[in-house]
């Protein structure tokens, strides 16, 4: 038979930038074609690296949201003609209403729709209408049979459905698109998807507990009502490979339910999250609860009490699914958790910071963990913590958490711990503190969050015993061959070694309180030994660094050579080799907290700049004044310096006029007011006419 190649088709998607439809986007943009028979039936072909994508998709997302790679076009808020043109360009078109129990989205895709259907006549070829809808049309249905504990509906039993008060709008558009898809001539296939509650991939509906046990920040998880409700769900990739399904093969069917096999309840499937990712307990609160807590909004809540068996006998005997989770998320909730850290980039920081005594390893340490929100490894601590774990266990603080068997062995090992600090001096045998340490690296909030190990381990051995007391599973055989094997889960990935010189360490140490350094065991008679063994070690053959060196962690060396007690250049480095927090970050009362003290930090930098400028400016007056002072000195100073001048220039006139002149002036003047004449100057001019001739 000769083939064709399928040729491309265009799909719609409408708001790609939640989280149902990003996801059945981002899936169908990587489905790969296959090749297209003369009558045109896809035949199942396994795919290859040449293989071009099998659809075109093309979606609407809000105006804020950035370009989506896996989106061939994108329209920002289009208005209704600009959306209509689009849906005219593509041969499929997909309404996702699941998420949500508004009305906008009902609202468009009942416009969508019918408008689509007014014009099919006007299509050059068919175009297919897929609505994704929600179980919660189902929501009310009552069994034929209620006594019957293992009675489910199927696709037949669609006519018997009854929504969820709610969700009626939902069921009235799946009744349209039901009504339109009659007729086997039109030109507009219509497809109606009842989508289980969805899950995986970062998460949604579910993503509450999923947080709530990552963050092991209470003891149990919430179950909101009594959690006996068997709830339909569907993972988000299987969704998406119903409607592939249903694109490729047109089934005759137009009614379908998209639900995994699994017949979890709501309990179960918390359980299930609290053990595999947080701390392995929950308890039952009321559904008030979780409003006041802002947990969930009413229509989630709906969603969560919804208690249905459903069959998918379509998507089972029909179509060619590859499953991602076909059992449902109890059985797979391994994968589901590695997903959702991973979707989330909830990834553990992992740091091993090393140094001699008193270079500051605790403070940054400290520093680290509050930065990064992990946890702070101290080995002393640790050791209190575990025999105070003990003890708890020993004395039944939690007796419906503890049994016979688990009290005895807690008896045991702490016998075991008392015995070795008997043995030696008050310290734990270097076997029992590597094992407390591994079993702490393990715990649940090490694995999740993260951990800063201050100072421990010390040597190549006692690395060995806690990094390398499990067999790596998966691990590459080409890998292994050139790198020593290690239990990666524990392992860190950044290896700190902060470096100073014995007499600055020494210097910093003499200068501490005799209290402060007494408590750190920094006194002239404890801090030289330590520092004598540290650098002792530090020579050995086979060093701590080797051991990470070895395993392709290198460390990275960082001089400590002032007293910042802040340790500023050594976080710099540290943070910018680490990179940014991989969590959830602050919660609201921290980011609160955070933004009060930011902007504390800026009035305080404000008030600084005003004093500042205050400052600056009374110095430029003063400056000015100064400058003025010193002119005016300096005019007077030329002043009398021209004064001078003229005074020595005149001089010599002077005594000429006082020898020749003034005389005879002076006795013209003396008989012009004896004799007062009429013209005192004429007088004045012929008594000195009248003196020169006698003369």
């Amino acid at each position: 038979m000769d083939h064709k190649k399928q040729q491309t088709k265009r799909i719609f998607v409408n708001d790609v930038d939640g989280y149902s439809s990003k996801h059945i986007a981002k899936f169908l943009s990587t489905c790969e074609g296959g090749d297209e028979s003369e009558d045109g039936d896809t035949e199942e072909t396994l795919p290859s690296p040449g293989d071009e994508p099998a659809f075109q998709v093309v979606g609407t997302v809000s105006s804020s949201s950035e370009k989506l790679h896996f989106l061939h076009e994108q329209h920002e808020s289009p208005t209704r003609d600009e959306l209509f043109q689009c849906l005219l360009d593509c041969d499929v078109v997909v309404y996702n209403i699941s998420e949500s129990s508004t009305l906008q989205q009902v609202d468009e895709a009942t416009w969508a729709v019918t408008a689509l259907h007014a014009q099919m006549e006007t299509f050059k070829s068919r175009k297919m209408f897929i609505l994704v809808s929600t179980v919660m049309t189902w929501a009310m249905t009552k069994p034929q049979e209620p006594d019957d504990p293992d009675a489910f509906f199927s696709e037949e039993d669609f006519r018997q459905r009854r929504p969820h008060p709610s969700f009626r709008n939902h069921n009235n558009l799946e009744k349209l698109v039901l009504k339109l898809a009659r007729g086997k001539k039109s030109k507009l296939k219509c497809y109606v998807v009842t989508s289980g509650l969805q899950y995986g991939m970062g998460e949604n509906l579910f993503h509450y507990f999923f947080k709530v046990s990552w963050l092991m920040q209470v003891p149990k998880v919430p179950v909101f009502g009594d959690g006996t409700n068997y709830i339909p769900t569907i993972h988000i990739h299987d969704l998406g490979g119903v409607i592939q399904n249903i694109i490729e093969l047109r089934p005759k069917m137009k009614y379908i339910l998209a639900v995994d096999e699994s017949k979890n309840t709501l309990k179960d499937i918390i359980k299930m999250v609290s053990d595999v990712l947080g701390p392995e307990k929950v308890q039952k609160m009321s559904l008030q609860d979780a409003i006041s807590m802002t947990a969930f909004k009413p229509d989630e809540l709906d969603c969560l009490g919804v208690n249905l068996r459903l069959d998918a006998v379509i998507v089972n005997d029909t179509f060619n699914l590859s499953w991602a989770c076909r059992s449902g998320m109890v059985a797979n909730m391994e994968n589901i958790v590695q997903e959702y850290k991973d979707t989330r980039q909830l990834l553990p920081v992992k740091i091993c910071l090393l140094g001699p005594p008193a270079v500051g390893k605790t403070t940054v340490a400290e520093k680290l963990c509050q930065h990064y929100k992990i946890h702070h490894i101290h080995i002393k601590s640790v050791i209190e913590e575990k025999t105070t774990q003990l003890e708890e266990m020993i004395n039944g603080a939690h007796p419906e958490h503890v049994g016979e068997e688990e009290a005895a062995a807690a008896q045991k090992h702490l016998e075991d711990i008392n015995k070795s600090l008997e043995e030696n001096k008050g310290r734990l045998a270097e076997l029992q503190i590597c094992e407390i340490l591994q079993e702490k690296l393990n715990s649940k909030p090490c694995r999740n969050h993260g951990f800063v190990l201050d100072g421990f381990p010390k040597t190549y051995q006692q690395a060995k015993m806690i990094f390398c007391g499990e067999e790596p599973e998966n691990q590459d055989s080409e890998l292994m061959s050139k790198t020593p094997p290690y239990n990666k889960t524990i392992t860190p990935e950044f290896v700190f070694s902060l470096d100073a010189t014995d007499e600055f360490l020494t210097d910093r140490v003499q200068g501490l309180p005799e209290r402060e350094a007494e408590k750190k065991r920094f006194t002239q008679e404890e801090f030289l030994p330590r520092l004598e063994r540290f650098r002792r070690l530090g020579g050995a053959e086979e060093t701590l660094l080797d051991f990470f060196d070895h395993r392709e962690i290198h460390p990275e060396h960082i001089d400590v050579h002032t007293d910042d007690s802040e340790y500023t250049e050594v976080m710099k480095k540290v943070t910018e080799i680490v990179g940014v927090p991989k969590n959830y970050g602050p919660s609201p009362e921290e980011q609160e907290e955070e933004n009060r003290w930011r902007e504390h930090e800026r009035r305080q930098k404000l008030a600084a700049e005003a004093v500042e400028r205050k400052r600056r400016k009374e110095a430029a007056l003063a400056e000015m004044a100064a400058r003025c002072e010193e002119w005016q000195k300096n005019v007077s100073e030329v002043r009398r310096q021209e004064s001078e001048l003229l005074e020595a220039q005149a001089l010599p006139l002077r005594n000429y006029l006082m020898k020749y002149v003034m005389p005879s002036l002076t006795q013209a003047m003396s008989e012009s007011c004896r004799i007062k004449p009429g013209d005192p100057v004429d007088f004045l001019a012929e008594h000195l006419l009248h003196n020169n001739k006698l003369k």
